[in-house]
């Protein structure tokens, strides 16, 4: 079974280097890796370029925000699945792909599977800010402001052809969007596995400030009603509830 990883970036020097080496450190052979960079004006493409035929294909130019660029990355990929990486976050550990896989090959229906996710602080990602267990998912469980963080989450190339890929008319929670048409709206099966897949450094675009916060519930909620769902007004209020858990947690969480 091969596995394509997409990995959307814009003047990401800073970072870009540990994202490709937790890719190529995976003890998995047959890993497509596919870099899509929105036309980096910083050392990116250098960085990038410098890897070789390491990566299996690097598009360097503008594009409409960064689910338009995994759109392209989608479009391109030849993996019986695929997983996105960001730019600014990399593996836990070596057998994330070993292990995704072979919960893929236990099942034909599956067609998700994700995990747990760490944020890290941006400066040092070895200190850990917020802990984001997943859990199993049951039915219902968006209802109540729950999802799995995207990072973690794969998914068979057949369920994107099928159900398609990211509304880019959403700008911050696009895979929110994605991940309620796919596993609350389509019903598609999804496999969990409690283990830490990613470490995610703060300040992104949806967690970075509390306008950003803000700005992502309400694209949530218009999740829904372009989905067909109605609309959840507490969903509003339980995510950030959710996120509060999570810092405490991330206190709690052994630091190196």
């Amino acid at each position: 079974m091969k596995i394509s990883i997409i990995t959307p970036s814009f003047n990401s020097q800073k970072s870009i280097a540990q994202t490709i080496e937790s890719v190529l450190a995976q003890d998995f052979h047959d890993i497509e890796y596919i870099i899509i960079d929105g036309g980096s004006t910083d050392g990116t493409k250098n960085i990038v370029q410098s890897y070789g035929d390491k990566i299996s294909r690097f598009v360097c130019e503008p594009d409409n925000g960064i689910y338009d660029a995994m759109n392209k990355g989608i479009r391109l990929a030849s993996g019986d699945i695929v997983g996105i990486l960001n730019s600014d976050d990399f593996y836990a550990y070596t057998d994330v792909i070993k292990d995704v896989v072979a919960a893929f090959e236990s099942d034909a229906d599956i067609g998700i599977v994700y995990g747990d996710l760490l944020y890290v602080d941006a400066k040092d990602t070895n200190k850990t800010v917020r802990v984001w267990r997943s859990g199993e998912y049951k039915s219902g469980l968006f209802e109540s402001g729950w999802h799995p963080p995207h990072p973690s989450f794969f998914v068979r190339k057949s369920i994107y052809d099928k159900y398609g890929t990211f509304n880019t008319s959403f700008k911050i929670a696009a895979d929110y969007e994605l991940m309620l048409r796919l596993m609350h709206k389509r019903s598609v099966k999804a496999a969990y596995i409690p283990k830490v897949f990613v470490k995610m450094r703060t300040g992104g675009a949806s967690n970075g400030s509390i306008f950003g916060i803000v700005k992502a519930n309400i694209e949530c909620l218009n999740a829904w009603k372009i989905n067909g769902l109605g609309i959840r007004p507490l969903i509003f209020f339980r995510k950030p509830i959710s996120k509060i858990k999570q810092l405490f947690e991330g206190k709690k969480w052994p630091q190196k």
